[in-house]
């Protein structure tokens, strides 16, 4: 639920963001307490406070989130150089949860039937923090720049000159 003092969690950039990483990063803590880091291609918005995921083929995510919820999310998209860091916990939800089947559906629709789903991961948000290129601390570049650049360093269509 979003707090009328505060706003939403997750506001309409942060989705956006999410939307368009189309692969974000997830954190979690090892039992040994080392750090591991995985891609994630199923992530999506749920609402002001969640953020989900799909079990795809995590098993040392799935494991480390069994031992322990914490989680740290990023999402970044390259060609603007900015995105977020989400921190929360995360809770598994089984097939024949309304999580795992609004996530599921989405999967299958994104990449075709057969496509491997164990489980949905739901996290709840406690913590945005902003993830920002040095090049618009210091190098007073703006967006639009910045997203050209790339655009032409990736050798992308329609990349300005």
């Amino acid at each position: 639920m979003t707090d009328p003092k505060t706003g939403p969690v997750i506001d309409d950039d942060m989705r956006m963001i999410v939307e368009d990483a189309r692969l974000s990063f997830v954190a979690t803590v090892c039992p040994d307490g080392s750090p591991n880091l995985s891609p994630k291609g199923s992530m999506r918005v749920r609402d002001d406070e969640h953020i989900a995921f799909m079990d795809i083929a995590s098993p040392g995510t799935m494991a480390n989130l069994a031992h322990d919820n914490r989680i740290e999310i990023n999402s970044i998209d390259f060609m603007r150089r900015r995105g977020y860091r989400f921190k929360g916990t995360a809770e598994f939800r089984e097939p024949g949860d309304e999580v795992y089947e609004w996530l599921h559906s989405w999967l299958l629709d994104l990449n075709g039937p057969g496509y491997p789903a164990h489980r949905a991961v739901l996290v709840h948000v406690d913590r945005v923090l902003p993830v920002l290129s040095p090049a618009y601390t210091f190098g007073g570049a703006d967006e639009r720049t910045l997203s050209q650049a790339w655009a032409r360093t990736y050798g992308l269509p329609g990349a300005q000159a």
